[in-house]
């Protein structure tokens, strides 16, 4: 059963969904270069230079020639122990080489991938392994402790993260012989829970031939430096870190490193000791990096790349980073649905305070208006996203397959043949685009809309704010008023009365906003609320206003 095709969808058009809550859809147009399964990720890279490094962690690092043998052999363990393609194998680990192994071992066999965020409750993380099926879970001896078991329990793999030992390590070290698998590139390949800023997080999930784009396409983008090794501080449990790490560093035949440092000083000192050329960072590690007076430009001497995504970064931000360590922070946008970063600055193409960057050379941007009709460039509206109409990447990107067992959600979001991100922005006249905010997010004050984002780039212009959230809140005259929660920037302000900091940061808005922008009611807090991927959480921010 196939559906139309992409190009043949018009505004919204429901797309054909199956039991599962997957879209189905013909495939798409085949990648322009190799290879075309993240099972392959490793072919290249054995055949080209099977000695140099490939993953490293720590002082221990494998070659393409051994972590191939590794992989093989963990997909022979895993085969041997009954599992096949459509099998879901369940990771929560921290950034170690077994996660690496076990992820590329799923995708040799055709099994579906889940990265588990290690920092979730217990009844959260056994609410994601029922939710995906998991068939397998690997883990450490702690975390698998205090899970609650299914009935007839779940198979579980362990490891130390002191040193790598367990039954995971016993399993690769049998050497079973890995099966011949026929991977279908379009099938479900890994699930990517959503943030879950309100409710129960949603999965989606992707295929490998949507996982293996943003490598493939950073060859000719991003060409690699010599020796060039990319390093990954945040949580390979999320999917996207995957895409953009260890998985990014194999398509190019490069190397990359694993670090266990997140705070300053601690990246600061790898990135040093181990010649990291690429780093991927969200705005509150930057601004550590910035402040810390204890990193120095000669700590990130080696970084030719430094992307900051996951959050708005301010161009305060991305100045003070440039006057600090002498290179340029890139920003960019994406989602969990796409998945990773579709758009990112452009060092030859002019880039706006505001802007999130030009889309990458696999992707189109379509913002649509109510009734999902495009609008004109300069217009806000939903952005949506959609394959490259020309090039060589034409017809060849493909969305998230859907909302695992959420057929409702999967047609809502895949309506009309693009990926409807939920967020407002607009096209400015050099094809940037520029994010306003979320539609759920979008403050009616008295019948006027104020942009969230457009809101927190003013304020966090302000000398004394470090971060801001903004959000409305109910009231009976205007409907909505607009509030902040704002963190103060180390220093004097900090220390300060938290009232003055108020009052000087609404006098700086007046100066800069309109009346009906200004926030009606801020707060000085201590930090703002987070999810896994440092997103802030607005929904939790509403009851520091006393607002249910």
């Amino acid at each position: 059963m196939t559906g139309p095709h992409l190009t043949d969808r018009q505004p919204g058009d429901q797309p054909i969904v199956d039991q599962d809550g997957l879209v189905v859809r013909d495939p798409p147009v085949a990648l322009p270069e190799g290879p075309s399964t993240t099972a392959e990720a490793l072919a290249a890279g054995v055949r080209d230079h099977p000695g140099h490094p490939a993953l490293g962690h720590g002082d221990t690092w494998l070659t393409y020639a051994e972590l191939d043998a590794r992989v093989n052999a963990a997909a022979g363990g895993l085969a041997t122990s009954g599992l096949g393609p459509g099998d879901v194998v369940a990771c929560s680990l921290p950034n170690r080489i077994a996660l690496v192994e076990a992820f590329l071992a799923t995708q040799r066999l055709g099994a579906v991938w889940l990265g588990v965020n290690a920092n979730l409750a217990d009844d959260e993380m056994a609410w994601q392994l029922d939710d995906a099926r998991a068939t397998l879970l690997v883990t450490t001896l702690e975390r698998a402790a205090g899970l609650p078991q299914p009935p007839g329990g779940r198979p579980t793999l362990m490891v130390d993260p002191s040193n790598g030992s367990g039954s995971w390590s016993d399993l690769v070290d049998a050497d079973h012989p890995a099966p011949k698998a026929s991977i279908d590139p379009h099938a479900p390949a890994a699930i990517a829970y959503t943030s879950g800023t309100t409710g129960r997080p949603k999965g989606a999930v992707h295929s490998q031939h949507n996982l293996l784009w943003p490598g493939i396409s950073s060859r000719r983008s991003y060409p690699a430096v010599p020796g060039e090794r990319h390093g990954t501080a945040l949580a390979l449990t999320i999917l996207n870190m995957l895409v953009l790490g260890p998985l990014w560093a194999f398509l190019r035949g490069t190397s990359a490193y694993l670090m266990d440092y997140t705070d300053a000083a601690g990246m600061a000192s790898e990135v040093r000791a181990r010649h990291i050329n690429r780093l991927t960072l969200v705005p509150a590690m930057a601004h550590d990096l910035v402040a810390h007076p204890d990193v120095t430009r000669d700590d990130l001497a080696t970084l030719t790349q430094t992307i900051i995504g996951a959050g708005h970064s301010p161009a305060t931000l991305r100045d003070a980073w440039a006057e600090k360590f002498g290179t340029r922070a890139i920003v960019g946008y994406g989602l969990t649905e796409a998945p990773t970063g579709v758009t990112r600055e452009h060092v030859d193409r002019p880039m706006r305070p505001d802007g999130a960057g030009y889309p990458l050379e696999p992707v189109r941007v379509v913002i649509v208006d109510e009734d999902d009709h495009p609008v004109p460039d300069g217009d806000t509206g939903e952005v949506c996203l959609a394959p490259a109409t020309d090039g060589p990447w034409a017809g060849v990107w493909t969305p998230m397959l859907g909302y695992l067992g959420r057929p409702e959600a999967t047609a809502e979001a895949l309506r009309g043949g693009v990926l409807h991100t939920g967020d407002l922005g607009f096209v400015d006249e050099h094809g940037q685009l520029v994010i306003r905010g979320r539609q759920t997010e979008m403050i009616l004050r008295g019948g006027a809309n104020v942009y969230p984002a457009e809101v927190e780039r003013v304020m966090v212009d302000h000398p004394g704010v470090r971060e801001v959230a903004v959000l409305g809140l109910p009231d009976e005259r205007l409907g909505e008023v607009v509030a902040a929660g704002l963190v103060a920037e180390a220093g004097p302000w900090a220390s300060g009365d938290p009232d003055l900091l108020v009052e000087d940061v609404r006098s700086f808005c007046r100066e800069r906003l309109a009346r009906h922008k200004v926030p009606d009611r801020m707060l000085v807090l201590d930090v703002l609320p987070r999810n896994a991927m440092g997103k802030v959480v607005k929904g939790d921010l509403a009851p520091a206003f006393d607002v249910d």
